[in-house]
């Protein structure tokens, strides 16, 4: 409702403003505008200097339109990164200027970056206005977000580096606004009012007026025609009792009563800024500009944090000398509880002193850390700040390391004592108790158990901490460090089990879901760990019996369902106690598998795929359970492929393993073989670089020649020498050439010829080739001579 340009201005119908009204107005416009045009040009070098100044030390608040001014000068090329910027958001002109104009800046503004550099004009040199106005664009800053605040601004930003063994430290070392007040919204009832407050007042009804207002250093405010006010340590409803008494002097409708003709409100535009102090045990101790609405998490936040040396326990508020209130940040951390957060006001002093006794916490508990102890220091209490234990706890004792007094350390005797502490768990009535309360019968000690952390499911003895205290709450042991035992073979779930006393197989067998597809029921093997291991031994083994009650697939009537297979035994075999580590073997019936198929397809009576009888069955007994081959079958070109091992595709001569059944090509099946039969084609095709493509009808006896002849002979690009065929069945026969013999492949039936192109890229140069090869024969004949005449 209030541009960055608000002054008190007659919002319609009312124009009896008298004179001396507008000229205070104006003056107090001249009050109201220099804290907008000094945070436009601290926003402006906030966009700019993190480009323009980076590594250099950060200008003050105070000194910021200054330092924009210079970063501006030593860098001339900035107008043309505006424009830059400006034209990568897509927005015309005509849009520009009416944001710019809704805005509250004039609409002509950043004409000058809207177009190209004129030549020969000099560059336009952008200003805090300028600079703050494209921000109001929402156009991308000058600087880059992950870039650091080049300026003072009391915020800071901690290093990067490991995570802080001490408990609470980490939370304020982030990058991060979760401690900043929010200045958005109305302002908390209990605020109080002071210097540097901007208050604007509204007055509805027979006037129609507006007023911005500012609390100057002596805390009062200037209202035209009604006077000064002091308003300096009151909260919004007691400057509203004040107003009615003063502006109903001024404006007879102001009343309270329901028939009042003038209505007033009044807010909080904008909040001052509080000097506060904070020193002590923190990252960046010093004076800090902190919002009104700041509170110890704000300004500790500001100065970076506390340092593993803070006592988090008892951060401390002094205001003139005294201590106001103490921050525990434990309950902040621990159970959400801010009510000693309290306000910062200005001159306050946050100190955070150094640490008291601390106790340290490891092993199967939630947040393992470095605690301070509360007054009294009890384990229980301690567990507890540490949210109790993990779900992998033993539960049954727990170790407390403890540094022994320097009158007790002798030479040779360690530094450190270990007290074992024994825990009993609670009855059931005792954990079922209302959260919040955890008691230790016998000991009368209670803790408070932070809301979300579990109850304490023991009992402890009270034991009194000590400054350097090391607890260690041991862990359950993994399945390999403690008895187990494990199950293998054919079985539905092998694997290693714990293993429990009178433990038996039926046990075991019941974990592992019992016996799978094929499994003997006639035995089992199991392997102990051996008594006597002087003669190297392993294991000793020994067979156990089974018997059908080991199933457990059965319908409703109790009946075994799955599978058919070997006969189980009937019920009456004794139960087989296991020791630790025992291993056992379920055994599978002997050749049992389960059914092989082969695929075969093609011109048979019956394609389809078949389920081998035996590992034995060949080729030719898979023909005849298909019916055999049919009239139009090619049995030379069969095409046989395997699975098994990605053998692939296999010649098979199907006429001679169909006359001779002893034969190798009457092969022996194995699982995914498939057989494709095809049909008998009488011609072979011919493509490639011949001069007529196409099909020739087969003529028996004929070779290659009469097909490529056939086919209008070979191009004069033909690469006559790589010349292949391939065969129905599969196989690629081609042209061979050595010196002056070669060998052709014969096409047959259903055959493709196919000629290549000549490799143009690298030509033959054939004068240098028969160069060479009479060279080679002319040294060949000279030495022949020499040898004849020696």
């Amino acid at each position: 409702m209030f541009g960055p340009h608000s002054v008190p201005y007659a919002l319609g119908g009312k124009q009896d403003m008298t004179t001396e009204h507008t000229v205070r107005s104006r003056s107090l416009r001249g009050v109201a505008d220099r804290p907008v045009f000094a945070r436009a040009a601290l926003c402006s070098v906030l966009l700019v200097l993190p480009m323009l100044v980076a590594g250099q030390n950060p200008p003050p608040p105070a000194q910021a339109a200054a330092a924009l001014q210079q970063a501006v000068s030593q860098n001339p090329g900035l107008a043309d990164v505006i424009r830059q910027r400006i034209a990568q958001s897509g927005l015309t002109s005509d849009q520009i200027r009416a944001r710019l104009q809704a805005s509250g800046y004039p609409p002509t503004l950043l004409d000058a970056y809207l177009g190209a550099q004129t030549p020969g004009q000099p560059a336009p040199v952008p200003g805090a206005q300028e600079l703050a106005a494209i921000q109001s664009l929402g156009v991308p800053g000058v600087a880059t977000a992950g870039e650091i605040l080049p300026v003072d601004t009391g915020l800071v930003r901690a290093v990067a580096g490991g995570r802080s063994g001490v408990f609470g430290v980490d939370v304020f070392q982030r990058t991060t606004t979760q401690f900043l007040p929010l200045l958005a919204g109305p302002v908390p009832a209990d605020y109080k009012l002071g210097p540097g407050d901007q208050l604007v007042l509204i007055l509805t009804g027979d006037v129609e007026l507006a007023y911005t207002l500012q609390v100057t250093r002596e805390g009062f405010i200037l209202i035209p025609q009604v006077g000064q006010l002091f308003v300096s340590n009151l909260t919004l409803d007691q400057l509203r009792d004040v107003l009615y008494k003063r502006l109903g002097r001024v404006y007879s409708g102001v009343r309270r009563t329901p028939g009042a003709t003038t209505r007033f409100d009044i807010s909080v535009a904008n909040v001052r800024a509080n000097q506060a102090y904070v020193v002590g045990e923190v990252a960046q101790p010093g004076a800090y500009q902190i919002s009104s609405l700041g509170t110890v998490l704000t300004a500790l936040y500001a100065a970076g944090g506390v340092t593993e040396r803070a006592k988090l326990r008892g951060v401390e508020v002094r205001r003139f000398g005294k201590v106001v209130a103490t921050f525990d940040l434990y309950d902040y951390l621990l159970r959400g509880d801010t009510r000693h957060d309290v306000r910062l006001e200005t001159g306050d002093v946050v100190f955070v002193p150094v640490h008291g006794p601390r106790a340290e916490v490891s092993g199967a508990v939630r947040r393992p850390a470095i605690y301070e102890l509360r007054a009294g220091g009890s384990l229980a209490s301690l567990i507890e700040d540490a949210g109790g234990f993990r779900p992998d706890a033993q539960l049954k004792r727990l170790s407390v390391f403890r540094l022994l007094a320097a009158a007790e350390r002798g030479p040779g005797s360690p530094p450190r004592a270990v007290i074992d502490v024994a825990l009993a768990p609670l009855p059931s009535s005792t954990r079922s108790r209302e959260r919040g309360a955890v008691q230790n019968p016998g000991s009368g000690e209670q803790g408070a158990v932070p809301p979300g952390d579990p109850v304490l499911p023991v009992s402890m003895p009270a034991v009194v901490l000590q400054d350097g205290d090391s607890v260690v709450v041991d862990e359950v042991r993994p399945l390999a460090g403690q008895y187990y035992v494990s199950i293998v073979g054919v079985v539905n779930k092998p694997g290693v089990y714990p293993w429990q006393e009178g433990m038996t197989l039926r046990d075991l067998m019941l974990l592992a879901r019992g016996p799978g597809v094929g499994a003997d029921l006639n035995e089992a093997e199991v392997a102990h760990v051996p008594v006597d291991r002087t003669k190297g031994q392993l294991a000793t083994t020994v067979r156990v019996p089974l018997d059908s009650t080991y199933l457990l697939e059965r319908d409703s009537t109790g009946r075994y369902v799955g599978p058919p297979g070997l006969p189980f035994p009937k019920p009456g075999a004794p139960e087989v106690p296991l020791q630790p580590y025992d291993n056992v073997l379920i055994l599978r019936q002997p050749e049992f598998e389960l059914q092989r198929s082969a695929t075969i397809a093609g011109e048979v009576y019956y394609p389809g795929t078949y389920a081998l009888k035996t590992k034995g069955d060949r080729l030719a007994d898979l023909i005849q359970r298909a019916g055999g081959l049919t009239p139009r079958a090619y049995g030379d070109g069969i095409r046989f492929y395997r699975q098994v091992n990605a053998v692939g595709r296999i010649n098979i001569d199907l006429p001679k393993a169909l006359r001779d059944t002893t034969s190798r090509d009457n092969v022996i099946l194995q699982p995914g073989d498939s057989v494709f039969i095809p049909e008998y084609i009488p011609s072979v095709k011919v493509i490639g670089a011949v001069n007529a493509p196409g099909s020739v009808l087969y003529k028996k006896g004929a070779g290659l020649g009469y097909y490529i002849d056939a086919a209008g002979g070979f191009a004069y690009t033909a690469d006559q020498g790589r010349t292949s065929v391939r065969n129905a069945d599969g196989e690629v026969e081609t042209r061979h050439k050595w010196l002056f013999f070669r060998s052709d492949p014969k096409p047959g039936p259903g055959s493709e010829v196919t000629v290549p192109l000549k490799d143009t890229s690298n030509p033959t140069n054939k004068a240098a080739l028969f160069g060479a090869i009479a060279q080679i024969l002319a040294s060949t004949v000279a030495i022949i001579v020499v040898a004849t005449k020696l």
